[in-house]
């Protein structure tokens, strides 16, 4: 039997390499990843061994920003990239358990999150998955799926979850989401998780983790995570590390940043709007 071309052609990975969605998915707990990526799993808790409550909280941060947008800014539209694969609550279930009609565009540079999702969201009308890459962000705004799904005449939130720290700084990937934001409408938002450098060794630990299990995974200081914000204003809290970063409450009794656990001091996360 002839193998089909075209959009519907099965996609094709490479297993032996580990990938961002895949190594995620393995701390997470997911059942979509190969022995390589269990391997740089493994090294990630070699380094830090609570980095699958890591990924939890960043995972639980993403619920927290999305139902922030919906309920309280009223976004119904939803770029997220770098989505990778669903093992828990993603952000087409946060979404649309608040407004059934929100519209939620994944883009993934992994083929398997394309083959998972499409077969995931087969009967969700309201959400797309598309293989595509950050580092092409003309390619991302010039897909015809996402130009059809997503109508950018409208605010749109732009979600650039736990995907910074994969990128150097000599990459400028502050630019590739600037060409996106510049092409969404005032009104839009811009969402960030990445890890931080406030100069303890257990981010550090996270950083050298990265760099062995993947080739990437710099930590930043707060100051520079900043800059990802394009000069867009934080809304209320502003960035804080993910266990005291409660948008829809920013005056919520929280712990004090020493009071939290090592592992709780590696992700911050970020809301911009753009006026």
């Amino acid at each position: 039997m002839a193998t089909p071309d075209g959009p519907d052609a099965p996609p094709e990975f490479d297993t032996t390499q580990p990938t961002i969605a895949r190594v995620y998915d393995a701390l997470l707990g997911g059942k979509d990843n190969f022995a390589a990526d269990r391997e740089g799993a493994a090294l990630y808790l070699k380094y830090v061994p609570d980095a699958g409550r890591c990924a939890i909280e960043n995972r639980e941060a993403l619920v927290k920003g999305v139902q922030y947008l919906v309920r309280s800014a009223g976004i119904d539209q939803f770029l997220d990239i770098g989505s990778g694969l669903p093992t828990q609550k993603n952000t087409h279930q946060a979404a649309q358990e608040i407004n059934p009609d929100a519209k939620v565009a994944y883009v993934d540079n992994d083929p398997i999150v394309l083959a998972h999702g499409r077969a995931l969201l087969a009967t969700n009308n309201s959400t797309i998955v598309v293989t595509a890459d950050l580092k092409e962000p003309e390619g991302i705004l010039e897909n015809k799926e996402v130009q059809t799904h997503l109508d950018f005449t409208r605010p749109i939130a732009l979600m650039i979850v736990g995907i910074h720290m994969h990128f150097h700084d000599d990459e400028q990937p502050d630019e590739w989401v600037r060409t996106i934001m510049d092409k969404l409408v005032p009104g839009s938002y811009l969402f960030i998780t990445d890890f931080v450098d406030t100069g303890e060794p257990l981010q550090k630990g996270m950083e050298q983790a990265g760099l062995e299990s993947l080739g990437n995974g710099w930590i930043r200081t707060p100051e520079r995570i900043k800059e990802h914000f394009l000069g867009l204003p934080l809304v209320p809290p502003g960035l804080d590390f993910l266990a005291r970063w409660f948008p829809e409450d920013p005056e919520a009794d929280v712990p004090d940043a020493e009071d939290l656990q090592p592992y709780q001091r590696i992700l911050m996360a970020g809301i911009a709007k753009k006026s």
